[in-house]
């Protein structure tokens, strides 16, 4: 994970010691080592120089001859054609821009030095570019081959292969050496190895306490994990296949997507070449036989566009699969999980473990299918369109970033023979990057299942834009397989330097992955996108960064910056595992209303329901009704606090507050009091009982049993529950508008009012081993939704505003 550790503190907002000054105190290491490690900094730094400097001298030679080769592929005796030189030149321009930026940002900073010098975002920087030296090395034995055929075929050519001229070191005496094309194809492949070694020493000589540090950490996990996923592959794969004339079609990208045909969801694999787009679906493995795949459709690139929509034309009609179903194959995956780890321990058969390991496949493939709901369409210039549905924007902008990119190198249309297409599907198998469907169940045991608990993230600010505009950015991460949109800044109007400095609660299940999106809100229609059927907002940058659970187990703020197409955004995070988000903590101060009994506050208001409660309720239906994702979308933190304050302390202007405040903070101070309660609304007595009443399966014994729970209650939390179950009931009446179905809303509120108080005697996990999806807590999640579910489509309920003995009198009918 990036971290920059720029503030004095380790709280974005709040003075202290900084983390460099404590580490500095608690190291064991001495002034004079540090000051000695500090300068060996400088000096492989400037030997990683010197090695830029040469590295960059080999690409050049490759440049050289590329651009007259270029030139001469127009005319009508081209030395080598276009398809050629892009073969045995594959990435070089790419790889020495990268590595020229490189070189030109840490040139000064070595010159300029000085102990405190950071130099750790270049070396991250260049890290995150490996994809170049994946597609180069991918690449690099059909360049070879290439590049030998064509010597062989043409004497110009073989000269200029032979004789290429590159810088030499500066203390040689001929500026210029001698070297072979095929010697110089080789320094990107060998830049790799050396490139983890360089930042092994380089980690070395740098501090624990020196801001570079954890920005050198994440730069060399990267590389490691590139060499490895190199190193591991014995035969090099190659990503490309020869179709005619010679030439190759090289593999840019695939993926498994969701295709909607004929309203119906289909499960494809895409696939994306240097002159086609490619829908295949994998065929059922009979017999022991090898993978293979059927071709549903292909686009050739210059035939592609991703059609744009007229205002008279109608969007596609999407099936939504309900909340309901799809929380209920999560319950299935969860349950499983629990099955399979039971059944680890309990030493078990390996036939009753594979029995349940193809169900819960089954399971995750089911919800992956049936979860994704946003259009990505394709469109062949000959009439036809093809509809895939995903979760993100950020997919769906990457393939269009992706496609268009190549069609720039596209310059003709083309037709496949059936024996061609079968030439194609057949390299799919040998060629494909992803061989699984993003399942849970292809990790291995000791890999982590992701982070769960809450994540709190503060959007500090951005800079890079070019021109000022309406800015505003959306927060995801993922759960179970797919990612979702969790929260979104304000729009921050007419400006280039956007500085929203809010903050948000995202709850994380199962998360490894945190997305951030910036949009230019266009309030004028003509600015607007129509496509894929939908009317969006114009999107300005994507990136994200993952979610390192031991970085992440110190409870202090980190700091980091995501980069996205020039922009770069400044966030802070801290993480909270569930074992201490969840837990009940009573207030110390009895004259608040957060954190103090619900009895002890209506009795002291002289009211049935807290007046906190009410006023929340008014204010969200009086403007909230028709929010999207009221209740959902988390409230900026700073404004949720501000009105935890003013309740706290009675404060007579509270209802202006709340007046001029997003109405999403109003909802989350509401969610906050019923979190923070010392007991839930359900009581902890009476919560195993409503569990296990919720689990019958006989309909009137269920009824019978959840109604007499519910009048057992102290009569507070009794009222204020159908209170508010009486407001949620009139949210979901509009459904239609604010996308809130009685179910989301059941998911919102269920573990806030039922989770019981933390027992003491419960221990939290050691900070070496994260919580995993087959924890007992997801499944009570699941119940405790189930349970207000059930309350929330239940006829029979008396309205809030009835007295006890008519409950009475209802619940004996």
């Amino acid at each position: 994970m990036p971290f920059i550790d720029d503030s004095p503190s380790s709280s974005p907002r709040l003075g202290g010691q900084s983390r460099v000054g404590r580490d500095a105190l608690t190291s064991g290491t001495s002034e004079l080592d540090v000051e000695k490690g500090l300068e060996m900094r400088r000096w492989v730094l400037s030997a990683i120089l010197d090695s830029e400097k040469t590295y960059l001298g080999h690409l050049e030679a490759l440049l050289l001859p590329m651009k007259p080769l270029k030139a001469a592929a127009t005319t009508s005796q081209p030395v080598l054609t276009g398809q050629q030189i892009e073969t045995i030149f594959f990435n070089v321009p790419e790889l020495y821009e990268i590595h020229k930026e490189f070189y030109d940002g840490l040139g000064p900073r070595v010159e300029r030095w000085s102990q405190q010098q950071q130099v750790g975002d270049l070396f991250q920087k260049l890290a995150s570019q490996l994809g170049v030296y994946r597609a180069f090395v991918d690449n690099y034995e059909a360049a070879i081959e290439m590049a030998d055929r064509c010597c062989q075929a043409n004497a110009q050519f073989a000269e200029i292969s032979e004789n290429l001229r590159a810088r030499s070191m500066k203390d040689s005496k001929d500026p210029t050496t001698k070297n072979s094309l095929e010697t110089l194809l080789y320094k990107p492949v060998d830049r790799v190895t050396r490139s983890t070694l360089v930042l092994h020493d380089l980690l070395k000589h740098t501090p624990p306490s020196h801001p570079d540090h954890p920005l050198l950490q994440d730069a060399l996990r990267i590389s490691q994990n590139f060499l490895s996923s190199i190193n591991e592959e014995i035969t090099p794969r190659r990503q490309s296949m020869t179709v005619k004339k010679g030439e190759h079609r090289q593999l840019l990208k695939d993926s498994f997507m969701v295709e909607l045909v004929e309203g119906a969801r289909k499960l494809r694999h895409v696939f994306l070449f240097t002159d086609l787009f490619l829908c295949a679906k994998l065929k059922k493995q009979l017999g022991g036989k090898n993978q293979q795949y059927d071709c549903k459709w292909y686009i050739p690139l210059t035939d592609l566009s991703f059609q744009t929509l007229d205002e008279a034309e109608a969007a596609p009609t999407i099936p939504l699969v309900p909340d309901e179903e799809l929380d209920a194959m999560k319950i299935k995956i969860s349950q499983l999980k629990s099955d399979i780890q039971r059944e680890k321990r309990a030493n078990k058969g390996s036939k009753a473990i594979e029995r349940l390991k193809k169900k819960l496949s089954e399971q995750e493939s089911l919800l992956l299918l049936m979860s994704p709901s946003m259009a990505f369409r394709v469109h062949n210039r000959h009439g036809k369109s093809y509809t895939f549905l995903i979760s993100s924007d950020y997919e769906r902008a990457e393939w269009r970033e992706n496609v268009r990119e190549q069609q720039k190198k596209c310059f003709k249309s083309f037709s496949l023979t059936s024996l061609e297409i079968q030439m194609l599907t057949n390299s799919c198998v040998k060629l494909q990057t992803v061989h699984h469907i993003p399942l849970t169940i292809n990790k291995e045991d000791d890999e982590s299942t992701g982070l769960y608990g809450f994540l709190n993230v503060i959007v500090h600010s951005a800079t890079g834009f070019k021109q000022s505009s309406n800015l505003y950015c959306t927060l995801e991460v993922d759960s179970f397989g797919y990612f979702v949109n969790k929260a979104k800044t304000r729009v921050y109007r007419d400006t280039a330097e956007p500085n929203w400095n809010e903050e948000f609660e995202i709850e994380l299940e199962g998360s490894q992955t945190l997305r951030l999106l910036c949009y230019e809100k266009c309030y004028h229609k003509t600015r607007l996108s129509r496509e894929d059927g939908e009317t969006t907002d114009r999107m300005m940058g994507k990136g994200q960064m993952q979610l390192d659970p031991q970085a992440l187990q110190d409870k202090d703020w980190q700091r980091a910056i995501i980069a996205m197409n020039g922009i770069e955004v400044k966030l802070s995070v801290k993480f909270t595992s569930r074992e201490f988000s969840l837990k009940r903590m009573p207030s110390r101060k009895q004259t608040g209303v957060f954190g103090v009994k619900i009895g002890v506050v209506t009795k002291r208001e002289r009211s049935k329901v807290p007046y906190i409660v009410r006023q929340c309720v008014e204010e969200i239906e009086r403007r909230g009704m028709e929010e999207v994702g009221i209740y959902r979308v988390s409230g900026v933190a700073t404004d949720i606090q501000a009105l935890k304050a003013a309740f706290d302390v009675n404060n007579k202007d509270v209802s202006v507050m709340m007046s001029e405040m997003d109405v999403n903070a109003i909802a989350g101070t509401l969610k906050l009091y019923f979190r923070e309660l010392p007991e839930p609304l359900f009581t902890d007595e009476l919560y195993p009982s409503f569990a296990e009443g919720i689990a019958l399966s006989d309909p009137v014994a269920k009824e019978s049993c959840m109604l007499n729970l519910l009048l057992s209650l102290p009569e507070p939390s009794l009222l204020t529950f159908l209170f508010l179950l009486d407001h949620l009931k009139r949210v979901a009446e509009k459904e239609t508008v604010n996308k809130m179905s009685l179910h989301n809303l059941a998911t919102v509120f269920g573990p806030t009012l039922l989770r019981p108080s933390e027992k003491e005697s419960k221990a939290p996990p050691a900070p070496s081993q994260p919580l995993t999806m087959a924890d007992s807590w997801s499944l009570e999640v699941m119940a405790q939704v189930q349970v207000l579910l059930y309350f929330l489509q239940l006829e029979t309920l008396p309205a809030p505003d009835t007295k006890r003995q008519s409950i009475l009198f209802s619940t004996e009918v």
